[in-house]
């Protein structure tokens, strides 16, 4: 968007609060802005409580699906934030304001018993929003998404970014990644189950920033959350959360009496290097075609958490003997050339 479209949409947004409110004279200060189109501002009336306002511009942005979400999910007793007004045409909404404690700034290092305790909370709370948020409301993470989703890593990080063609390799993994996550119980995903869009505010986690949720593989929010964007935590921590969650789905019910802990432990690192994939294709993209800085040097922690992801799942060895020889030099040497001041990812 450019300088002069932004100034404008921002006219726009205080003329709808003015006319939503009954004055002219409004405080609004930008929150914050993510990889999307949406932009966030605090609004300050006086004598209530802040309130957080969404502009998420159409054509570009879609409301409809975070409003029905934000309903939905509030009913079921989720912590999610009040809407208070929507505008789906013109593409504001104004909620209720969480504050400006997002989790990932309360983290520490990887094995730090706070940071721990930070994930032992998210991790329960993935369990609540499984048992209360019913899959049939939302969208099918299916076989097309799952691999248009894998495919980015090809066409962006691979062919865009780096000038180099997938490994024969590739496409048995492909298959593989796609085929075991439509093998799993499904679930309602919030499918960026991160640190940044958990928001601590008033002694819990709220969920922020769900819009693109699907009904999908009951792995995919655990391994958002511990091969996320800030920590990159040691093997035998993961194996302790994945049995952990492993034997809550199974004494609730989501997961029945199937698969095995060492099935199940396949099953969400073969998610964990679906979505590893999919996000280097993804900042790729954002950097090369959207214009946003700041993604590349996160690369090599996705990276990272890729290795780790593969070396949980049995077979591919030459996939994986590529991924070391030839895609981490030239991936390592074009990010040391490359890298920007960091922006914040979505």
């Amino acid at each position: 968007m450019s300088t002069a479209d932004a100034s404008q949409r921002f006219e726009q947004l205080r003329a709808w609060v003015a006319a939503r409110h009954g004055r002219d004279a409004l405080s609004l200060e930008l929150a914050a802005g993510d990889a999307s189109f949406r932009r966030y501002y605090r609004l300050r009336l006086g004598g209530v409580a802040p309130r957080m306002l969404m502009d998420a511009p159409p054509p570009q942005e879609d409301t409809r699906p975070f409003t029905a979400i934000a309903r939905d999910w509030r009913e079921v007793g989720l912590p999610v934030p009040l809407l208070h007004a929507v505008d789906p045409d013109a593409g504001f909404i104004e909620l209720e304001d969480l504050g400006d404690a997002p989790l990932h700034l309360a983290l520490g290092p990887a094995d730090e018993p706070a940071t721990l305790a930070h994930f032992e909370q998210a991790l329960a709370l993935i369990d609540d929003l499984q048992w209360r948020a019913d899959p049939s409301h939302l969208p099918p993470y299916d076989e097309t998404t799952l691999a248009r989703e894998l495919d980015l890593f090809a066409d962006w990080c691979l062919g865009a970014w780096l000038d180099m063609t997938p490994p024969a390799e590739w496409a048995a993994l492909r298959r593989e990644l796609i085929d075991t996550a439509l093998d799993q119980r499904v679930v309602a995903v919030h499918r960026d189950y991160d640190a940044m869009n958990l928001m601590q505010h008033d002694a819990r986690l709220y969920l922020i920033d769900f819009q693109d949720a699907l009904a999908g593989p009951i792995s995919y929010d655990l391994i958002s959350l511990i091969h996320g964007r800030y920590c990159r935590f040691s093997a035998a921590q993961r194996a302790t959360w994945i049995a952990d969650f492993w034997r809550r789905a199974r004494a609730d019910g989501r997961l029945g009496s199937s698969p095995s802990l060492e099935t199940f432990s396949q099953q969400v690192n073969a998610m964990a290097a679906q979505r590893a994939l999919k996000v280097l294709g993804i900042f790729c993209r954002l950097t090369l075609r959207d214009e946003r800085s700041g993604y590349l040097e996160r690369l090599p922690h996705f990276l990272a958490h890729l290795h780790d992801a593969l070396d949980g799942i049995p077979g591919h060895e030459s996939f994986k003997a590529w991924l070391s020889t030839t895609l981490e030099p030239a991936l390592m040497a074009k990010v040391s050339g490359t890298t920007t001041p960091a922006g914040e990812a979505s």
